[in-house]
């Protein structure tokens, strides 16, 4: 059997895993040693917390269990502004992190590098996994939810068009202000927007839809904010990730999830720009959206497998979750990276001028 070795250095957040079996990789040696053989280390830049654990159990450990000479350094937040000042410096230390696509698409070559994925199998993946400089690992739902206990008996919200709705539905509504969690998407839902006729997104008429419940509702800045306000009964109705409803249902949260219209969008890794570990990291991106690896983030996450194919095991409160199985009853739109690459910029600029307004 595989073993990894976990080292934490508290003083930078810093996860080492080490796989210690024998494999091989596509690194280059050092003279007289075989190419093949030759030390590996790849930074990885994740979110942190329990997610990067889960990667680290779900596409790590599997991956170094085949190639012993690759190590893991682990280390959080991916932050675009930091890639940036490693690039301007010449001094590029992370060799792979988490992003979102757009903003992967948004400074491709410039920040990122382009990626050689032809050695990935696409028939089994979802729609826009590989782009030119990015590389998707599973997709984020954001389902509309509330807690039972705010309302009677049957008597909860059922739709986005309710949770706009202040007059039959009073109570605190709860929304992450990050555009990947379908803030405006959702506004233009319950505006009459359908799912097929969402992009190019109407900006200022999502806004002016928020405007309609702007005065309550807790405008979060990241997922974990509004996860604790959920946790602490702050909010009475919310949108909030497949992955952070999980494990307010593993401690017993009494919520409701609501299957009308969910928003999901693609999770993805990117190489900074200059980065020495280009062609290892591009083998081990291959691994991560295969069936099995892709399946067993979905079981410890709760999250979307890109792979069609994959068939993750979930347990009660995961299945409950799970944008595209059964218990979702309703529509879904996956975000449109494209027009997020070219747009993304103004429309940010516009909700956040509209927040501080």
């Amino acid at each position: 059997m595989s073993r990894s070795r976990f080292v934490f250095a508290p003083v930078v957040s810093v996860i080492a895993v080490t796989g210690l079996l024998a494999g091989c990789a596509s690194s280059s040696g050092a003279a007289g040693e075989d190419a093949a053989d030759a030390p590996v280390q790849i930074t990885y830049v994740g979110y942190g917390g329990d997610g990067q654990a889960a990667q680290i159990e779900a596409w790590q450990k599997p991956y170094t269990s085949s190639h012993s000479n690759v190590t893991f350094v682990n280390t959080s937040p991916p932050d675009v502004a930091q890639v940036k000042a490693q690039v301007e410096a010449g001094a590029v230390q992370w060799d792979v992190m988490a992003v979102a696509p757009y903003a992967a698409e948004q400074n491709c070559g410039t920040l990122f590098e382009k990626l050689d994925l032809s050695s990935v199998d696409q028939t089994n993946l979802a729609p826009g996994t590989v782009g030119e400089c990015y590389l998707g690992n599973w997709i984020n739902a954001t389902p509309m939810a509330y807690r039972t206990d705010a309302f009677p008996a049957g008597k909860g919200p059922e739709s986005i068009a309710d949770f706009f709705d202040t007059k039959a539905f009073p109570g605190q509504r709860g929304m992450v202000t990050n555009l990947q969690n379908g803030i405006l998407e959702y506004a233009l839902t319950a505006d009459g927007v359908k799912p097929d006729a969402m992009y190019p997104l109407d900006v200022d008429r999502a806004l002016e839809k928020l405007d309609t419940i702007r005065d309550v509702t807790t405008f979060a800045p990241n997922v974990g904010a509004l996860q604790q306000a959920v946790s602490a009964d702050q909010v009475d109705m919310f949108f909030l990730p497949d992955s952070r409803l999980v494990p307010l249902l593993k401690e017993n949260d009494d919520i409701t999830i609501v299957w009308d219209v969910t928003v999901t969008s693609l999770n993805a890794f990117a190489v900074p720009l200059g980065s020495k570990k280009k062609a290892d990291v591009e083998g081990f991106l291959a691994s991560v959206v295969e069936p099995g690896p892709a399946a067993q983030i979905a079981e410890l996450l709760g999250v979307a497998p890109v792979n069609t194919e994959a068939k993750p095991k979930l347990d009660e409160y995961t299945s409950k979750v799970e944008v595209g199985g059964k218990v979702n009853t309703g529509q879904t739109i996956l975000q449109d990276v494209d027009w997020y690459a070219k747009n993304f910029n103004e429309a940010s600029t516009k909700v956040t001028t509209w927040l501080a307004g």
